[in-house]
């Protein structure tokens, strides 16, 4: 599903993001993203959506090659397999909840008809078919969310990938949250997340990638020592 292959980024002014990242993200898969600010989660997850290239070596997600991609048009297609979702929602305010998914939709031209059943699925699926309706604003942070999931599902992606998503949740939203994304994984999309929490990492048994300095310093499929020892 994504695979990083000797992977370094380096941007102008902030020097190496990344130092010869190895890794593979299975069909199927929950993963988590570990590690302290600025050790390279973010560019990671950036680099799996090809929001930016890696500076050497190569990333391939679901048999696209970063060696290969040229044009914006072709990152827009890959976009269109994968789901993505930030800490900060990234919701119009402007726009109701129905009218926010749609909006996936709409920008890769699905036809009108389409629309409105896909939007009412996905709004079903993450539990808020009573807020089609509701601007963000009239939302929780929690709902809010749910929106921004339900957005990132509406495509049906063969991977999800969330950048710090209960980043802004408090306790209760967090869990419920955290719980619809394993539900997601359960129902057979793979999950790549970032986060700081490490009690949803120590609460579950799924893979935990962890990162310090831009290196992958901990990988447990590779090897398994206590949660008490991640950091």
């Amino acid at each position: 599903m994504i695979q990083f292959h000797n992977v370094s980024k380096e941007y102008p002014r902030l020097g190496r993001a990344l130092s010869d990242v190895t890794f593979r993200l299975h069909k199927g898969e929950f993963a988590f993203l570990t590690g302290p600010s600025g050790a390279g989660k973010s560019t990671i997850l950036r680099l799996a959506y090809f929001e930016d290239l890696p500076t050497a070596g190569e990333v391939r997600v679901s048999d696209v090659s970063s060696k290969e991609m040229r044009t914006r048009s072709e990152i827009a297609r890959l976009r269109r397999r994968l789901g993505i979702v930030f800490q900060d929602f990234r919701l119009l305010d402007d726009r109701s909840a129905a009218a926010n998914v749609a909006f996936a939709l709409e920008v890769i031209g699905t036809r009108r008809d389409q629309i409105a059943p896909r939007v009412n699925r996905a709004l079903a699926q993450v539990g808020l078919s009573s807020k089609l309706t509701a601007l963000p604003r009239e939302l929780s942070g929690g709902e809010q969310q749910r929106v921004a999931i339900a957005r990132a599902l509406v495509n049906d992606p063969v991977v999800l990938i969330a950048d710090e998503p209960t980043g802004n949740l408090d306790e209760r939203a967090t869990r419920g949250v955290f719980q619809l994304l394993r539900d997601i994984n359960t129902a057979g999309t793979a999950v790549l997340m970032a986060t700081h929490d490490l009690d949803l990492v120590r609460s579950t048994d799924y893979r935990t990638i962890e990162l310090d300095h831009g290196k992958i310093v901990f990988d447990s499929t590779e090897s398994r020592p206590a949660l008490g020892e991640l950091t």
